[in-house]
This record gives C-alpha cells, structure tokens and sequence, in this order.
C-alpha cells in the first residue's frame, strides 16, 4: 500500500482530565506552530492528526510518553509560543533556549499542558531525522 507522505505516525490520542480545558489550551498553541483544527477536538499539521478524548481519573495513572516535541519553523515561532505560555502562566520548564549540545542551532522551550503532559516546541535546523 502507498502512503502519501510515507511511514511515520498517523494519528496521536491524549487522554485528558479536562476536554473543555485541554482544547481550550490547544486551540491557541497549535496555530502558533503551524497546526489546524480539523474538528472540536482534534487538529492536524497536514501530515499527523492529534485528538483529546476526557477520560476518567483513574486512567491517568498509567504510564505514557515521556513527552512530545512539535517542529517549530523558526526560532521566532519558539519565541512566540514562549510568549504565549508566559501570558498563560503556564508551566515553563525551561526555555526559550538554544541547546547546541543536542546539535548545532537547537532552540527550545519545554513546558506542561493543563494536564500536565510534558510537551517541547523546538527549532532544530541541524537535526537529522
């Protein structure tokens, strides 16, 4: 079978504690990375699909993905997003910041979603994938 953009993840489902609150978050932060709504709960960069589903308290005890780090086209949508969590007063791990040591140009912010999903928005324009 012949995939238009080849291999490579197709969709990601978050379990969240919030709906309401998680898509709220998420409406704002993916337009500034590139990405789109596709419906009231799921949005897409034209190529992965992202989708929230509220679930009880009890599932959010399991183990999961450490984190997810978003492309970013530039330094300047890094920046931007970093903006935009300090007027959220979200949960800034760290950044923005270069971190050269992974390679050349890497810049970063790391921060927590309502839920507390670690997530990264990084420009690496060196990064071999």
């Amino acid at each position: 079978m012949d995939y238009p953009c080849g291999p490579g993840i197709n969709h990601i489902e978050f379990w969240v504690k919030n709906l309401e609150e998680s898509v709220r978050f998420y409406s704002e932060l993916f337009p500034l990375i590139g990405w789109h709504a596709l419906n009231q709960t799921s949005f897409s960069c034209g190529q992965h699909e992202i989708y929230f589903k509220e679930m009880p308290i009890s599932f959010h005890e399991n183990l999961g993905v450490r984190h997810v780090c978003y492309h970013a086209t530039s330094r300047e949508v890094v920046d931007a997003v970093g903006e935009w969590l300090r007027r959220q007063n979200a949960d800034i791990i760290r950044g923005p910041l270069e971190m050269s040591h992974y390679s050349a140009g890497y810049y970063t912010v790391d921060f927590r979603d309502p839920n507390g999903f670690v997530l990264e928005v990084a420009f690496t324009p060196n990064a071999r994938l």
